[in-house]
């Protein structure tokens, strides 16, 4: 292969790093992944270190131009793709870390949100609470999952942090801003208007930061990276094991690349992508609107000079829980085996299992919601609780996608859907099942990585994504469950859902009880 007809793209992700490699028709060449350690320092508490996200993108794009014998010349584009809401900040006189990056699972910054959520809002004059304010700017509800509460807590807890803020030498961005301004020697500090939409301290309509979120968050004075259009170009990317610098040519946060590349370019389309955590996204289109409650607004991305908006509800334990179920609990040791566990019987036998463990996200938005296992039997064992756990992730999507339903005024006809866990076929029938609708699967499961890189391939001249995305082989689940069946399952998780939030309601009261002494043996 010749003539630079070559993407390589990066997908960072929770769990790791994967650089893959695509020809200008968007099929895969082949792919190398990097898994990076997960630090919890104490219960909520997420961390990645960056400097090992940083040496295992360098090292994943090295053995896989290695491995496929890629030459450096035949390379176009490098396109890059990020877990969001996860911040780091840096010195920007040392270059260095002033911290390990706080995840988006991480739940510091609660205490923050909730201070602010109970401020009144006196800039507007409304009668009403700064969480209003805050989601009427960034299209976001206050919490801590998404960037701003985090920094804040950084800042207020961290010395040295506290010292490059106020000296103007903090720098701070989400995993991609960190990546650019590395990958070409610190001349590029710029992040794309997906990832920028996920911090919280962005102005989704004025497509720039708001000094009075700064100012909220008290981070006046930070210096944040230049959001720009997802295909605007941020530089040269270089790599001493290719001899040559790589021009990057677009940038996504993960469920916005996935949302590109399964072709979700038109009003009311939708996709759900299932990793660690899941996203459950619709397209918009260039009008924003107004923010809605229970899910969040969101920028898409900037493509062709124009920006595009999205619907999304996140959920922030899908993966992880089948993860805590294999870990901590030992029920089974890989996926193959919990889906052969789950299609082993024939219900939960009653088991509902929340897996809160970082509170809910949309469309509760409970960030003190505790992990429930109710309804458990005598009779049940480890196939029902596995099983359970499956069910647990179709049942946060039917959530959300419900809800989008209700706000578009248009009810999907299918739902689109990315990431390892598709490959679980249990899992796939049972999320039409509840859904009442097909579920499409493509082949490729690379779909965050595959979209950056056709809009790479779109910078670059080398293809039209719209007529690539169309062409792609996919396997599709029918819904077959009655729905009467359907409606009781529903209604038995929302029972569950309820019972998590008020025990941890009940909880937190009863806690307080004791520590003022009202309370003695």
């Amino acid at each position: 292969m010749s003539g630079q007809s070559i993407i390589l793209a990066v997908d960072q992700s929770t769990s790791g790093t994967k650089a893959l490699a695509f020809d200008a028709e968007g099929r895969r060449l082949g792919r190398v992944t990097i898994a990076h350690e997960q630090f919890y320092p104490a219960p909520g508490l997420v961390e990645h270190d960056p400097e090992e996200i940083l040496a295992a993108t360098r090292r994943a794009v090295a053995e896989l131009v290695a491995a496929l014998r890629i030459d450096p010349a035949d390379i176009a584009a490098l396109a890059l793709t990020n877990q969001r809401e996860t911040v780091v900040a840096w010195d920007a006189q040392t270059g260095r870390p002033l911290h390990r990056a706080l995840v988006w699972q991480d739940a510091r910054g609660r205490g923050i949100c909730e201070e602010l959520a109970a401020r009144k809002d006196c800039h507007s004059g409304k009668n009403a609470g700064l969480g209003q304010r805050v989601k009427d700017i960034t299209g976001l509800p206050l919490d801590p999952m998404f960037s701003a509460s985090k920094l804040a807590w950084l800042v207020a807890n961290d010395a040295d942090a506290k010292a490059c803020l106020d000296s103007g030498r903090l720098m701070a961005g989400t995993i991609d801003s960190w990546l650019i301004w590395k990958l070409t020697g610190k001349e590029v500090f710029a992040c794309d208007l997906s990832n920028a939409s996920r911090t919280m301290l962005l102005d989704i309509h004025r497509l720039s930061w708001s000094a009075e979120i700064l100012e909220l968050f008290g981070l006046s004075g930070i210096r944040l990276p230049e959001p720009r259009l997802s295909d605007a170009g941020f530089g040269e990317a270089y790599f001493p094991e290719l001899g040559r610098k790589i021009p990057i040519a677009a940038v996504m946060g993960d469920s916005h690349a996935a949302l590109f590349g399964h072709g979700a370019r038109t009003p009311g389309s939708a996709k759900s992508g299932y990793g660690t955590g899941s996203s459950v996204m619709s397209y918009i289109g260039p009008d924003p609107g107004t923010s809605p409650s229970g899910i969040v607004l969101s920028l898409g991305w900037g493509f062709r000079g124009s920006p595009a908006y999205v619907y999304e509800g996140n959920i922030q334990s899908t993966g992880d829980t089948m993860r805590w179920l294999r870990d901590n609990l030992g029920l089974f040791q890989n996926h193959d085996e919990a889906e052969a566990m789950a299609e082993s019987v024939s219900d939960t036998a009653g088991i509902v299992l929340v897996p809160s463990f970082s509170g809910l996200g949309a469309p509760h938005w409970a960030a003190t919601a505790g992990a429930l296992i109710v309804g458990m039997p005598r009779g049940s064992d480890k196939r029902h609780l596995v099983r359970a756990g499956l069910e647990s992730i179709a049942y946060q999507v039917a959530e959300l996608v419900t809800e989008m339903d209700r706000l578009t005024g248009t009810p999907l006809r299918s739902l689109m859907v990315d990431g390892g866990p598709t490959r679980n076929r249990f899992l796939m029938q049972f999320q039409a099942d509840i859904l009442g609708i097909p579920v499409i699967v493509p082949e490729t499961e690379e779909i965050p990585a595959l979209g950056a890189a056709l809009m790479a391939a779109a910078a670059r001249g080398l293809g039209d994504p719209d007529a690539l995305s169309r062409n792609r082989e996919q396997r599709e689940y029918l819904p077959r469950m009655q729905a009467s069946r359907r409606e009781a399952l529903l209604s038995a998780w929302c029972d569950a859902v309820c019972t998590a939030i008020d025990h941890q309601t009940i909880r937190a009261r009863d806690q307080k009880t004791i520590q003022t002494g009202a309370i003695h043996e």
